[in-house]
């Protein structure tokens, strides 16, 4: 086949390998991009022909084979794909030496000439928006000479030279760039993956105007956010629904930062409401939480659409909040919007990160307590910092100032599946492991106070009697997490191996270990050592144990914070919150008797309203029937697994007198 210039037509290969959930699988939309801006903008498509581009993991000489007769090869890279990518484009180049590879996305190093060098079978890298380099790129080839006055792009030449070329605008116009979803530019994918299950991947702009020293995102994009056009997102909202696409994960750095991000989350619930798609809707929330962060959360959540309003605080800490261009942040903002979320039975859940420059255990956990005292009792993620190569903090004179120890760690997904290919190749992360401020004995404590406290608090398996406690001593959080830390492992058997598995398991992380603990016989997958514990508590029937020891332990801590407190309800706070845990195996209700209305109190302090633990005889219904799991797969999946963002772990429950509505 020859075109009406008399060039022979040559074949692009596009990879953007994503990781797989639950057999969903991403739509490649950063390489979309790219096949719809060429299309849209060559003065003569017919010389491109694209093959269906690679996205997902799979045999890595499979991967060989589908793009060994390309003439160019483009991969879009980041943390999850890199080591498979550079193997990939190793191999090609070995078999090819006249092929292009290309490779972009945002783990391209700023500053590439070392990894241009160890990486030779990469003939240029692209920096920031491709779009329109790969674009001239295409329309230059086979031209190698024309890459000098390409802007965007870093390579060696033929002399050795390393040469940097001056960075590329960014668009001004987002429309300049077609959309993947509209020009039928996934067509033929979908039609040659007629069985997969897809996950939208869209933006609504682009940009970030903060400067976190642990993200990539705004160093990358100088501050500027810029927008699609609002009808062009709202007819791919409406081509989501036409496809049945049930999950969207918005790129957005900030989703909410926008005044139109509200008409966006309304007309995304409209569409559901209309036609049933999609499910949900995933938004990274703006920095400062302002008004229009709640009205956009409140739509979707009131649409069904998310699982839980992410409020990212990262730490609470001022001097660690300077050190990481932070602090410009306002923290009060995001306790007014998780407070004013659960007076609306909207469930929020916070991140924290753990090991970020300048901050020390105690500054760490009190932040946690702080969180709990002002109403986060539905989930906390604890996330272990790793150092992203564009990021600020990757540079060694920054980890240099601040102390910080890393290791290489395989990347493990939490819930993800051990996928065992016979030809693959491990991804690999930087995580921080102690710091100057919290050195190596440190960060193993305080990442094992992360972990009790969520299977405590936050797995809700002792929660009621932590707020009691609290309510009636004013004894912290902290220190309560702490006793269950400190027991004497020979008095208190059961604790004491949970506490010394948490220690063990981060000990492991700092060696190098996965960040999730694997488990052949509950679903084969990593699940996070809290919820290990919590399912191996249950399979090796130890709850009664458990709830035994934690009753002795809090009872001492409360009696040490306060002498003289009234402590009766403590005994029925434990017997009523383990009758509430949901377990496999249990299929009939049971009524648990309490000299308090624990329930209204507990449902109070959740809600976010004036909480009084008042004195009257109360029946709870605990209705097990609702919620019966024959099969301990079955309930390790839908409560340990379904339930973390929502905390529903407990059953529904009811008092002779009336409904107790809703999970809590």
């Amino acid at each position: 086949m020859v075109d009406f210039q008399g060039q022979t037509p040559f074949t692009i290969g596009l990879v953007q390998i994503n990781n797989s959930f639950s057999g969903q699988n991403y739509l490649p939309y950063s390489v979309g991009l790219l096949e719809s801006y060429v299309s849209a903008n060559a003065e003569d498509p017919s010389r491109y022909r694209f093959l269906v581009p690679i996205y997902k993991r799979t045999r890595i000489s499979d991967a060989v084979e589908r793009l060994r007769d390309v003439d160019v090869a483009g991969f879009s890279t980041y943390v999850w794909n890199g080591q498979i990518s550079l193997e990939i484009a190793r191999r090609l180049k070995s078999a090819r030496s006249d092929m292009l590879v290309a490779f972009g996305g945002p783990h391209v190093p700023d500053q590439p000439e070392a990894f241009l060098r160890a990486h030779s079978f990469i003939d240029l890298v692209v920096h920031n928006e491709g779009e329109r380099t790969f674009f001239e790129l295409l329309e230059a080839y086979p031209d190698r000479a024309a890459w000098r006055d390409i802007l965007g792009i870093s390579y060696i030449d033929a002399d050795g030279v390393f040469r940097r070329n001056e960075a590329r605008p960014r668009f001004r116009d987002l429309d300049e760039v077609p959309s993947p979803f509209l020009d039928g530019s996934f067509d033929r994918l979908m039609a040659a993956n007629s069985d997969e299950v897809w996950i939208g991947l869209w933006e609504t702009n682009r940009g970030c105007p903060f400067r976190c020293t642990f993200c990539d995102w705004g160093s990358a994009t100088a501050a500027k956010v810029t927008k699609f056009g609002l009808e062009r997102l709202k007819d791919e909202v409406d081509w989501f629904s036409k496809y049945r696409v049930e999950y969207i994960f918005c790129c957005d750095a900030n989703f909410g930062i926008q005044k139109r991000d509200v008409e966006i989350a309304e007309y995304v619930a409209e569409v559901k409401q209309a036609t049933g798609y999609p499910h949900a809707l995933s938004v990274q929330n703006t920095k400062n939480a302002t008004e229009r962060a709640y009205l956009t959360q409140k739509i979707l959540a009131d649409a069904g659409l998310n699982k839980g309003v992410a409020l990212s605080m990262q730490s609470l800490d001022m001097d660690t909040l300077t050190a990481i261009k932070r602090d410009n942040i306002s923290i009060e903002t995001y306790m007014e919007l998780a407070r004013r979320f659960a007076r609306d039975n909207v469930e929020t859940y916070s991140d924290l990160i753990l090991g970020l420059p300048g901050e020390t255990y105690d500054a760490f956990v009190e932040g946690v307590d702080r969180l709990i005292e002002s109403g986060q009792h539905n989930r906390l993620q604890f996330n272990n910092l790793s150092i992203l190569p564009n990021a600020e903090m990757g540079d060694p004179a920054y980890q240099q100032r601040y102390g910080m120890v890393t290791v290489e760690s395989e990347i493990i997904n939490i819930h993800g599946e051990r996928i065992e290919l016979d030809d693959d190749v491990p991804e690999i992360q930087e995580l921080v492991v102690a710091t100057a401020a919290m050195p190596e004995a440190d960060w193993r404590r305080t990442r094992a106070f992360c972990w009790m406290t969520a299977l405590l608090h936050f797995d809700k398996l002792m929660q009621i009697p932590l707020i009691v406690a609290n309510h009636r001593t004013g004894v912290p959080y902290r220190r309560m997490i702490e006793a269950f830390l400190a027991v004497d492992g020979r008095r208190y058997p059961t604790l004491g191996g949970i506490r010394d598995f948490l220690l063990d398991e981060a000990a492991s992380i700092q060696r190098g270990g996965s960040e999730y603990v694997f488990s052949s016989a509950w679903l084969g997958i990593f699940w996070p050592a809290d919820e290990y514990a919590f399912i191996k508590l249950t399979a090796a029937n130890d709850f009664e144990a458990f709830y035994a020891e934690g009753a002795e332990v809090l009872a001492a801590v409360a009696r040490e914070a306060d002498p003289a407190a009234d402590l009766a309800p403590l005994a029925d706070a434990f017997a009523l919150n383990r009758a509430l845990v949901k377990q496999p195996f249990v299929t009939d209700d049971v009524v648990v008797t309490t000299d308090h209305d624990l329930m209204a109190f507990y449902r109070a302090v959740r809600n976010g309203r004036p909480a009084t633990l008042e004195e009257r005889r109360t029946d709870v219904v605990v209705e097990r029937s609702s919620a019966a799991y024959d099969d301990f797969q079955a309930w390790c999946r839908e409560v340990v697994w379904w339930g973390n963002k929502k905390g529903a772990y407990l059953y529904t429950s009811a008092s002779h007198e009336k409904q107790l509505a809703g999970h809590y």
